[in-house]
């Protein structure tokens, strides 16, 4: 059992810590009175959500008796278990007579902690929990907390967070104003290769910061996690989806590749390799809505959940980038939304369709003249699907130069959007 008077002085030394950190504020909605649990990648900026929302608090007149923030990755409380969770609410109300308000952070470390949340629910304390792992979305925590918490995934940032951090505002003139266009372009290019990694966004070494999320991810809750001893397969596993993301891979596939390297790997250790790496946030998986039940759970195509990590594992990679970056976008605006973005592979290939939206979208680095290839394949993939299921009427070609046009097909319009455009619309 974890000391009642360690508990307190970590209270107290986060209390100064989160005063101190300067957060650049995300567009983010916590609703007066729910209870969240945010969820996503190591370093996404789940605990810089929390700060802002207790210097909010502050700010609107709470203080430090109202509040109580931990965070379970403290090294000062190993050995924390589920029996010290009541005396972290001993701990508070030694030092207030108030309730606290609750954050919990990296609460995924402590097993059984669901039921505690729960506890906290029932008895109308207000709280925030973050995590690192995607089983907090399991069925089994979903019932226990039993509709008590609203759940959102949290994302690296968005281009136009990236922007603000970077102390580049967009406004509603953004589109005809050439100065704010030209610095937009410039952050463009450092967050295509860079991706969103919060404190990454402002950094000028932004690879090394990169290769120590990404160790933190792969070694700490991936391998040690899961007490992965074959590290050269795990490391040659993800090289080889990154190398794949524009194109479905299949476990069989997997396998074959990284057995290829000579390494014993079987079909089942790549099924449970990818699941660790799904749960970790490091992988999102999407399927092909064109197959059956059993190819889609098993021939997917993957992303990561970051530009950045591509750049670390791949080379000569722009199209790959694009893709993943057109795809981790659309997981940022469907959030949680099961099944509601696919690709489309079956006579036709198109990158991304959502069906509740009619949607469907193609991502080209460039897509030329009519006469080119690219042009040929990016629009006949459209137009073809739309002839096949006429519910997809937006029909968009998102590229990486800055082409913005429509395209008249068949009586059909493909809209054709530069990158940065379509990220800030």
């Amino acid at each position: 059992m974890v000391d009642l008077n360690l508990i307190k002085s970590v209270l107290r030394s986060n209390q100064v810590l989160v005063e101190r950190i300067k957060v650049v504020r995300r567009d983010f909605n916590f609703y007066e009175g729910a209870n969240f649990v945010l969820i996503g990648a190591r370093r996404a900026g789940k605990s810089f959500l929390m700060f802002q929302q207790i210097q909010t608090l502050l700010h609107e007149g709470k203080t430090w008796d109202d509040i109580l923030y931990v965070n379970f990755e403290d090294d000062r409380l190993i050995g924390f278990d589920v029996a010290d969770f009541e005396r972290l609410l001993e701990a508070h109300a030694s030092m207030s007579p108030n309730r606290p308000i609750l954050f919990l952070d990296e609460i995924q470390n402590i097993e059984g902690w669901d039921k505690f949340a729960r506890r906290l629910a029932d008895h109308k304390y207000q709280v925030y929990i973050t995590g690192s792992n995607a089983k907090m979305l399991s069925a089994d925590v979903a019932t226990t907390l039993g509709g008590r918490y609203l759940i959102k995934e949290v994302f690296p940032y968005s281009f136009k967070e990236y922007l603000h951090a970077n102390s580049v505002d967009v406004n509603d003139n953004f589109l005809y104003l050439t100065e704010d266009r030209a610095s937009i372009m410039r952050h463009l290019e450092e967050y295509f290769c860079y991706g969103g990694f919060p404190e990454c966004a402002t950094l000028p070494s932004k690879a090394e910061y990169l290769m120590s999320v990404y160790q933190k991810i792969y070694l700490g809750d991936i391998a040690q996690r899961h007490k992965i001893e074959n590290l050269f397969a795990l490391r040659v596993m993800f090289k080889k989806i990154a190398e794949s993301v524009k194109q479905p891979i299949s476990y069989t596939r997997l396998t074959s590749l990284i057995s290829s390297t000579g390494t014993k790997f079987g079909k089942s250790t790549a099924i449970n390799y990818v699941e660790y790496a799904k749960d970790a946030y490091l992988v999102l998986c999407m399927r092909n809505m064109a197959d059956n039940f059993t190819e889609r759970e098993t021939n997917m195509k993957y992303y990561f959940i970051d530009n950045g990590i591509i750049s670390l594992l791949t080379f000569d990679n722009s199209s790959s980038l694009l893709e993943n970056m057109v795809a981790i976008a659309l997981w940022r605006k469907y959030e949680l939304m099961e099944g509601a973005v696919f690709f489309y592979n079956h006579g036709v290939e198109v990158d991304f369709v959502i069906p509740e939206h009619g949607m469907a979208i193609q991502a080209c680095y460039t897509l030329g003249s009519e006469v080119e290839d690219t042009y040929v394949r990016e629009t006949q993939g459209l137009t073809k699907l739309a002839k096949k299921f006429p519910i997809y009427d937006k029909l968009y070609i998102v590229t990486y130069s800055d082409e913005e046009r429509k395209i008249e097909v068949d009586g059909m319009t493909i809209n054709v959007v530069p990158l940065w455009m379509w990220l800030l619309r």
